[in-house]
Order: C-alpha cells, then sequence, then structure tokens
C-alpha cells in the first residue's frame, strides 16, 4: 500500500465487521486478520468494487495483516487477460497492493476436483444428464419444491466412473454436470442439489487446454477462501443464502481451515450501473466510448474523468460498512471529488465558447500590459505561480457579455465596467455581430493603472475570465453529465432506454491558457468559474490536449452570476 492510504485519517470507522474482527482478536480465535478480493476477470472493476477493495485491503492494514488479490477465474468463456491486467492495475491505482503474488482460482483447480471425487465418494453428489432446462425446471421456485432428478440415485462407483469421463471430454457442453445432493425439497432454492461443475470446451488463461470441466463459483469461492486461510470473508448480501452451500461444502469435505463469511450491504449509487452484464452490453454495443468511458462508473472510468485514488478512498469512508442497503446520492461521491482538487489541483483560465475582446486602448499609457505572473492556487502559495501573458485581443466566454442587462447581471454589459481575471478593469464600449446577429466581437477600454488595484470612480460589479487570443491552446473541450437520465437505470424494464445522449458534449475550439499546452494524460485542473477537468487518456496529443469536465463547480451558479 503506498504511503498515501496508510494515513489514519482513512482507518476504516468502525463498523459491525471491525467489532467481529475485535472479538476474534481478543478471544484468541484470530491471531492474524486475512482478507482477499476475489472479483471475476470478466469485466471492468466499478464503484461497488471500490467499497470492496478499500474495505478488504483497509481492514488488513488496520489489523497489521494480509490481504489476498484472488482472480475467480472458473469461467474461460467470460474471462481475459484484458480484464486480469484492469484489475491489477485499478487496485493498485487505488493505492493498494496484494499479499505476494496474485492468485488464481484455477490453481487449486486440482484441489477442487479432489474434493468433488471425495463428496462423490462419500455419497454427496452424481453426476447429472438432465439438460440446463431440465435442471431449472425440477428444481422448483419459491413457492413449490424441486424434485429429484432420475439420476440421483446412481451408485458411488457409477458417478466415479462418470466424472471422470466427464473430466477427459467424453460429455458435450450440457450434456452432464456434476451436481450436490443436498435436499431438494430446501426451502433455500441454493441448496436444491446444485451444479458443482459444468463442462466448458473452451481454452483457460491459466491452465490453457488442461481442463474441460470448470467447478462452479459456489463450489470453488468458499475452499478457495479456505486454502488461503482467510479469516474473514466478506461479501454483499445477495450471497447470504449462499453461506448455507459454502458451510454444507466445507463441512462436508476433509479441508483442514474453515472460513467464515459475513455479508455487508452492496453499494448502490444514483445514475450508474454495476451490473457487469449491463455494462458489458454498453461497451459491446457502442453506447459508451469502451470500459473506461468517462460517464461510467468504472474504476477506469473514474480515473479518465480525473477522479483521484484519494477521493475514492474518502467516499468509500464516508458511505461506511452497513447490513442495511440504500442508495447512494451521486452528490456524495462528487463531493468529495471537489473537495480533493479544491486543495490540489491548479487553477487555469479556459474560454469554453470564446467571443473576442478588443482592447481599443491598448498602447496607450498604462495600458501596455504584456505578462501577469500569478497564483497556481490561492490559498496554497507552495503550488507556485505561472506567466499569463496579455495582449490587444482578448477571447471571453459568450455567456460573459450583453449589450443590455438587469441589475442581477454581474459581468460585461455595454457601458458597464466589469474586472479581468487578474488583470485590467475594462468597460465596454461597443459591440460587432454577424448577419445572424450574433456577437462575435465586444470593444472596451481599459482602465489605465487598474492591474491589481481599486480606483477612485471605478466600482466593476463582477470579474470574469480570459485568455490571450494571440498565444491560447485552440483544443476540444468535452462536457460531460451524468450517463442516465434517471437515478436507478437498473430497475427499469429496458435500462438502455435511460441512457442520455445529451451526456456528452463536445466543444470544439476553446480557448485554454497558453501553458495548458504542456498538460499531460490524467493532469487535473480547476477552470476558474467553469469546473474541474482533467486532460483525457485517450485523444490527448502532445501538444494539443484535450479535457474532459470532471465535475462542476458547487457553487458554479453563484460564480456565473458574479
Amino acid at each position: 500500500m503506498d504511503a498515501e492510504a496508510t494515513g489514519t485519517e482513512e482507518r476504516i470507522p468502525r463498523n459491525f465487521i471491525t467489532e467481529i474482527i475485535d472479538h476474534d482478536l481478543e478471544a484468541g480465535t484470530v491471531s492474524k486478520v486475512v482478507t482477499r478480493f476475489p472479483p471475476e476477470p470478466n469485466g471492468y472493476l466499478h464503484i461497488g468494487h471500490a467499497k470492496s477493495i478499500c474495505l478488504n485491503f483497509g481492514l488488513a492494514r488496520d489489523y497489521h495483516g494480509e490481504c489476498n488479490l484472488r482472480l475467480d477465474d472458473t469461467n474461460p468463456v467470460k474471462e481475459s487477460m484484458e480484464y486480469v491486467r484492469a484489475i491489477e492495475r485499478d487496485v493498485n491505482w487505488l493505492g493498494f497492493s496484494w499479499s505476494g503474488e496474485v492468485r488464481h482460482s484455477s490453481d487449486y483447480f486440482e484441489i477442487l476436483y479432489g474434493y468433488a471425487v471425495e463428496l462423490i465418494r462419500k455419497g454427496l453428489a452424481y453426476v447429472d444428464e438432465l439438460s440446463p432446462e431440465q435442471i431449472r425446471e425440477y428444481r422448483g421456485s419459491f413457492s413449490e419444491p424441486g424434485r429429484n432428478s432420475p439420476y440421483r440415485d446412481r451408485s458411488v462407483e457409477e458417478n466415479l466412473a462418470l466424472f471422470e469421463k466427464m473430466r477427459s471430454g467424453d460429455f458435450g457442453e450440457g450434456k452432464a454436470c456434476l451436481r450436490a445432493r443436498i435436499d431438494m425439497a430446501s426451502p433455500f432454492i441454493c441448496m436444491r442439489d446444485p451444479v458443482l461443475y459444468r463442462v466448458r470446451f473452451s481454452s483457460h488463461e491459466q491452465t490453457g487446454d488442461r481442463w474441460c470441466i470448470y467447478p462452479m463459483y459456489d463450489f470453488t469461492h468458499c475452499i478457495s477462501d479456505s486454502l488461503e486461510g482467510i479469516t474473514h470473508s466478506i461479501c454483499t448480501l445477495e450471497f447470504q443464502d449462499n453461506r448455507r452451500l459454502y458451510d454444507w461444502v466445507l463441512d462436508n469435505i476433509s479441508i483442514p481451515h474453515h472460513s467464515h463469511q459475513y455479508e455487508m450491504s452492496r453499494l448502490n449509487l444514483e445514475y450508474s450501473i454495476t451490473s457487469k452484464r449491463k455494462l458489458t452490453q454498453l461497451v459491446e454495443q457502442g453506447v459508451v466510448d469502451g470500459w473506461d468511458d468517462p460517464r461510467l462508473t468504472t474504476i477506469a472510468g473514474l480515473r479518465r474523468r480525473g477522479y483521484t485514488p484519494r477521493s475514492i478512498r474518502e467516499f468509500c469512508r464516508r458511505i461506511g460498512v452497513t447490513k442495511q442497503e440504500n442508495n447512494v446520492e451521486m452528490e456524495a461521491l462528487e463531493t468529495c471529488i471537489r473537495e480533493d482538487l479544491n486543495d490540489h489541483a491548479p487553477r487555469a483560465m479556459a474560454v469554453l465558447r470564446p467571443v473576442r475582446l478588443i482592447i481599443d486602448n491598448y498602447g496607450a499609457e498604462g495600458v501596455t500590459l504584456t505578462e501577469l505572473r500569478v497564483p497556481n492556487h490561492p490559498e496554497h502559495p507552495e503550488m507556485g505561480e505561472r506567466t499569463i501573458t496579455f495582449g490587444r485581443e482578448l477571447f471571453i466566454d459568450e455567456s460573459d457579455f450583453r449589450e443590455a442587462a438587469n441589475k442581477q447581471y454581474k459581468r460585461l454589459v455595454l457601458g458597464k465596467e466589469v474586472r479581468l481575471r487578474h488583470a485590467f478593469v475594462i468597460r465596454a464600449v461597443s459591440c460587432e455581430k454577424d448577419a445572424q446577429g450574433r456577437v462575435v466581437a465586444v470593444h472596451a477600454e481599459a482602465i489605465p493603472g487598474s492591474v491589481g488595484a481599486t480606483l477612485e470612480g471605478h466600482k466593476p460589479k463582477g470579474v470574469i475570465h480570459w485568455v490571450n487570443a494571440a498565444d491560447c491552446l485552440r483544443t476540444e473541450v468535452r462536457l460531460l453529465g451524468r450517463l442516465f437520465k434517471v437515478p436507478n437505470p437498473g430497475a427499469e424494464d429496458d435500462f438502455m432506454s435511460t441512457v442520455d445522449p445529451a451526456s456528452l458534449e463536445v466543444v470544439e475550439g476553446a480557448a485554454l491558457e497558453h501553458g495548458l499546452a504542456a498538460a499531460r494524460p490524467l493532469d487535473s485542473f480547476q477552470f476558474e468559474r467553469e469546473g474541474y477537468f482533467c486532460v483525457d487518456s485517450r485523444y490527448s496529443k502532445e501538444g494539443r490536449p484535450v479535457f474532459n469536465l470532471t465535475v462542476a463547480l458547487r457553487d458554479s451558479k453563484k460564480a456565473a452570476a458574479a
């Protein structure tokens, strides 16, 4: 774990899991805390995973224990090395490192097979030749018990032979599977003879073609935890019923350590999707710009948008760990990144929709300014200063000028004065329009001696930002909104219908301070009076960075009126 992640201010607040750990340590049932983060490499990690990462690695940090990264790679059909590398990258980027080497469920395939054979020998598992559709039919429902498979009472010897036949590839996919023999009348459907192994003729990233049968998640997960000596196996509440199956498996095999599972509520963040199936659909149908689209709440998407590891960790710390399901407002996440960038992001001026501002008296006595030294951050002098240039022709935002306005409008109006940020007080005297009547240039006079000074008789109502038209950076700015129009898109019958086509606005030809041409991918800035922006890691080129809106200023409406 990096130094940034080890401060006492980031310690996990007290919760029911820390109380359990404290009790276990005090009672001596646990001497060293060992946790794990076990994602499936079938997609990119998202904000819900970030909560689990921060909890599991944070517990290991706070209790001086260990946390394993284990990839649950039991379904080679949906897995890829791209996802593996993305998972490793995201965990590291969040500020954590795992104990030892990355582990894989596939590391235990031979051991898992041995435990499956043990269950068969005990009469607790059998090879079933019902089709997947028939198995679902025989399983029953919440209101009706299941029915026994006609293959359920095969002898141990026959099941051993058939299971070996499965391993040898003599059954086609869907033609046979290994099921636990538990109770088809159980009120818990997960206990109605669940499938333990299925046939898959697919090459595996780790094991190649050595296997054509693969263990199911529920069989693999609990055994892998126990093999690794996990002391506190933490899952989300949807796996609460599955704990009965995990305990049944561990109670009926000769494994020395028995990990125990604890469940917490999952993170439900408004205006976002965390279902990998639905995320995959968005990516594959081209609705978004890949898994790292900055409108997604994947960790890669948040990183590309300009979120920092510190802000995400702080968000996870604030929402806490409970058993109560709830929906977290997007504003809670946005608040964390605003607070972080407010302290750490240097300031710059950027005009998103430029209109020319011509200083008619530029060059006259007292109006010959060419350069200014300005602070990179108004509250942190240690962040240094930068040079900005000034000239006769500037750019201001089209929203910062009106020919006439009421007293509530505190920007540039014909005949009125405003201050240019860091520079002169100016008075608008006239404007030019195109054939459609749109203002294309504003003429103004600068008040001599007004740079950094308050002059008698000149009381500008507001301050506006600007850039020098002669040397500014002209580039693309991508204004990002929420991808979905409704707070809970996953609850809709057709979640794709809730995608907001206006969630991305590409602004061409924005005018930015010339110094921003040297900005590198993922550098963040506060564009004064606009919001926080980050250099896009995909579309930027050397000397011409493209900027994504990370988050608007909290007081953007007030700032716009100032």
